[in-house]
């Protein structure tokens, strides 16, 4: 299957406005008064005390102020909705991470590499940076945070396994998805119910998550069929068939239930999963747990941006306030609270970073997120990876939940995938 980039620009102006009801219409206006630019993102995005400053006056530009909404639920809804009608926009929109599936969308956008952006590039991780870039080389989008991974777990079990708990020993004796499963077979035959995934999804997202290619190519050929895929696939399933998942699926009440019992005791997760997982779900296991290296090699699942929207009142002023919020001193801040990892390796030694965590038991756990962001080989994401992913993702729930045949699982999945890419006009 492939998409022409014909197909890609009559998506970009029919087929993506009909499924989010953009009309064309409207007067050309941007939101908020004269004296301010207007921000839309979602609560966890920024740190506060830095839009405080901005809030009061744009840094460079003492006539502006920033004003800043954010959005609760439908975010991206909004946004697009918003773009369509075309009155009202937002001068500055936080994208996350399907920042692709807005490329359709990029003539509502300011070209950040005319506002300079270019200049700011060498601060930037090389594989984040090309993500905000279309197939067409325009930067519709600026890096914010990242979502590199690594594997987590917890001591207490693996000491009672009899496996040493050094977070190098441990990568030493996982270093690829193999030796990891034996690893996980070990600990549960110690000590019974132990698990080293939530799902069989997680597995297979974080094995995604590690490849240098992913659902189609930049010229719009789909490789979802493909061996690599496969791979991840049949490696979810092989984790359910040992008995290592815990079968606790995604947005149901097990989710956390299976960190505070401590039935979870090893994932390989993104860096975000720490306040997710354990420090929320288990506070008291502080101390207990260590981060290494992931089995497989880096990854990345995660991360957002920032646009400059056609409509901005003051795309040069907009530009200075986004440069300044995603330096990388301003970064570091934002890791602190909330926790959003940088994309700017400068921040890596910053010492608000480089700080031991107690919850960790004091490792310096960013020093293991570093390396794994700045491993990570990148890979394409495209407009029609979220509408790829929800079958595949589907029919692997079906085989852990309801023993469906694997060989029958990818089949039907492949099927769905060509009958959503068909309906969408990418093939």
């Amino acid at each position: 299957m492939s998409l022409s980039r014909r197909k890609f620009l009559a998506f970009g102006a029919g087929a993506a406005a009909a499924s989010t009801g953009l009309s064309g219409c409207g007067s050309r206006s941007s939101l908020g008064g004269s004296d301010e630019l207007s921000m839309w993102t979602w609560v966890g995005s920024v740190n506060d005390d830095l839009i405080g400053q901005a809030e009061k006056a744009i840094p460079g530009h003492d006539g502006l102020r920033l004003s800043m909404t954010r959005i609760g639920s439908n975010y991206k809804t909004k946004v697009l909705t918003s773009l369509a009608g075309k009155s009202l926009v937002p001068d500055i929109v936080a994208i996350n991470d399907d920042v692709a599936t807005y490329f359709p969308n990029a003539d509502q956008f300011h070209d950040l590499f005319e506002l300079g952006a270019k200049e700011r590039e060498s601060e930037f991780l090389p594989w984040k940076w090309k993500l905000g870039v279309t197939p067409d080389n325009k930067m519709m989008a600026y890096p914010m945070d990242t979502g590199p991974t690594a594997l987590f777990y917890r001591t207490d079990v693996f000491s009672k396994a009899g496996i040493d708990i050094d977070p190098a020993a441990v990568a030493q004796l996982a270093p690829d998805w193999d030796t990891y499963i034996a690893l996980g077979k070990k600990v549960k035959q110690a000590v019974p119910g132990s698990s080293i995934t939530d799902n069989i999804n997680s597995i297979f997202s974080y094995r995604m998550a590690q490849q240098p290619k992913r659902y189609m190519t930049v010229d719009g050929q789909y490789i979802g069929d493909q061996d690599h895929v496969r791979e991840a696939f049949d490696l979810a399933i092989r984790v359910v068939k040992e008995g290592l998942s815990a079968n606790a699926q995604d947005g149901s009440t097990d989710a956390d239930a299976v960190v505070t019992n401590g039935k979870l005791v090893a994932f390989n997760a993104a860096v975000w999963w720490a306040q997710l997982g354990p420090k929320n779900a288990a506070p008291k296991t502080k101390g207990l747990w260590r981060v290494t290296a992931a089995p497989g090699g880096a990854g990345n699942r995660g991360g957002s941006f920032l646009g400059i929207t056609k409509y901005c009142k003051n795309p040069e002023a907009a530009f200075a306030f986004i440069s300044w919020l995603e330096s990388a001193k301003n970064q570091a801040q934002a890791f602190l609270d909330p926790v959003l990892f940088p994309s700017t390796p400068a921040s890596y030694t910053d010492s608000r970073l480089a700080a031991p965590d107690p919850f960790f038991g004091g490792q310096k756990i960013v020093e293991v997120f570093a390396e794994s962001a700045t491993k990570y080989p990148g890979a394409y994401f495209s407009p029609y990876d979220s509408i790829i992913g929800a079958p595949i993702s589907a029919e692997l729930v079906n085989v852990e939940v309801a023993g469906k045949s694997p060989d029958q699982a990818w089949n039907d999945a492949q099927h769905q995938v060509e009958r959503e890419l068909t309906r969408a006009g990418a093939i």
